[in-house]
């Protein structure tokens, strides 16, 4: 039986699940991106996530548990797009499914992202949802990929799927 993947608004505890998802020494190490300590990353999910309301933030559920967050934001003229999920949730095709049903919500076109480089898996998942290679771009001494989902995606869904990033 397959698992039913679902997206809803964020609880305020779920932040609390969300702080220990980044703590994990191996989710930080895939997204290269490392976990910020307690009181800074719950300010971040106060003032520019959850107050910001030019951000589109949902929970990922998997059965009605909470499996991590999708969240869309704006950055200089460019709307990107991240991910989060914790570590049980990897490889099971949570990602797909949530990112297409994200997808349908979050209908600017274009759309970026910025994973890691050596995130074979992101970068194969926004592949998957119809993002394309754009460029590069360097945060302190690591590579990430600049990946656009085009505003020719006209349905919603990028392509034969939906997208990803770092958030």
């Amino acid at each position: 039986m397959s698992e039913r993947v679902g997206l809803r608004d964020v609880e305020p505890g779920d932040v609390e699940v969300f702080f220990a998802q980044e703590q994990d020494p191996e989710a930080a190490r895939r997204a290269d991106f490392p976990p910020r300590e307690r009181d800074a990353f719950m300010a971040h999910w106060r003032t520019r996530v959850l107050g910001d309301p030019t951000v589109l933030v949902q929970a990922v559920t998997v059965d009605g548990e909470l499996a991590g967050n999708v969240v869309a934001w704006w950055q200089e003229e460019r709307r990107f797009l991240g991910y989060w999920l914790g570590r049980r949730y990897w490889g099971r095709g949570v990602g797909t499914r949530a990112l297409a049903l994200f997808l349908a919500r979050e209908t600017t076109r274009p759309l970026y992202a910025d994973p890691f480089a050596g995130n074979t898996g992101s970068l194969r998942l926004l592949e998957k949802h119809g993002f394309s290679r754009v460029g590069t771009v360097r945060y302190g001494g690591s590579e990430h990929v600049l990946m656009e989902l085009p505003a020719t995606a006209a349905d919603g869904s990028g392509a034969p799927g939906a997208a990803a990033g770092r958030g």
